[in-house]
């Protein structure tokens, strides 16, 4: 009998002790949900060959894009500023600064190849394969061995003011404008082009350390700032 009371009037104190611990008297850890997504990011994580394909195709279609987003803008203001003669040394994207800034990043060696180029170092022997349109099955990434991979899309002539140094001979690019051409590039093939036509190649070399480092941080979960309360 006194160890029924005893019992009973133990679970009676805790009932009256456990309504005291109010939900606003419990300490809460400061930032808990940002040290839990800090320690998650610092969890080794596997990555999979096929993510590897992934972050090649990020890291090439990123380099690639900005490179030719410069290459538009600065020939559209050199064209504006002094014609075909003040453009020709700025159609280069990939000796860009901004483009080797990206390349150091990813540990990659960007490069544009032709069949028909205006510099010879260009000069490749593409097939029509490599030529494809513009799709999302044109970008071709590969992995050449255990540490590289190779990215491939075609480039297009997609802008019209390109034509002032691409397009035809008397009728795009003027005489004259052809003259500053070839005193520059004396074995230009780089002629004849009409908008929509594959001009050549955009290939990227990229070190698998670059493209796993890509990879790991974008897909690392990151916290949003709250928006404050007043």
């Amino acid at each position: 009998m006194r160890f029924v009371v005893r019992t009973i009037g133990s679970v009676a104190l805790l009932g009256l002790l456990l309504p005291a611990c109010r939900p606003d008297q419990i300490e809460h850890i400061r930032n808990g949900k940002q040290i839990a997504t800090d320690l998650e990011n610092m969890t080794v994580k596997r990555i999979l060959p096929a993510d590897l394909l992934r972050a090649a195709r990020w890291a090439g279609d990123s380099l690639t894009r900005s490179a030719d987003q410069e290459l538009r803008r600065l020939l559209q203001a050199e064209l504006k500023a002094g014609g075909v003669e003040a453009a020709l040394p700025y159609c280069r994207p990939e000796a860009y600064a901004s483009t080797d800034s990206l390349a150091h990043t990813f540990k990659a060696n960007p490069r544009r190849l032709s069949r028909r180029p205006r510099n010879p170092q260009n000069l490749a022997p593409l097939s029509a394969t490599d030529l494809r349109p513009d799709t999302a099955t044109a970008h071709l990434v590969r992995r050449s061995s255990a540490e590289i991979f190779i990215y491939q899309r075609p480039i297009l002539l997609s802008e019209a003011q390109c034509l002032r140094c691409h397009g035809e001979v008397g009728k795009d690019i003027s005489v004259a404008d052809f003259a500053l051409i070839r005193q520059k590039y004396p074995t230009d093939q780089a002629t004849g082009y009409r908008l929509g036509d594959a001009m050549g190649m955009w290939q990227v070399r990229l070190h698998r350390d670059g493209v796993a480092e890509l990879y790991t941080m974008k897909t690392r979960k990151v916290m949003k700032k709250r928006k404050p309360l007043f």
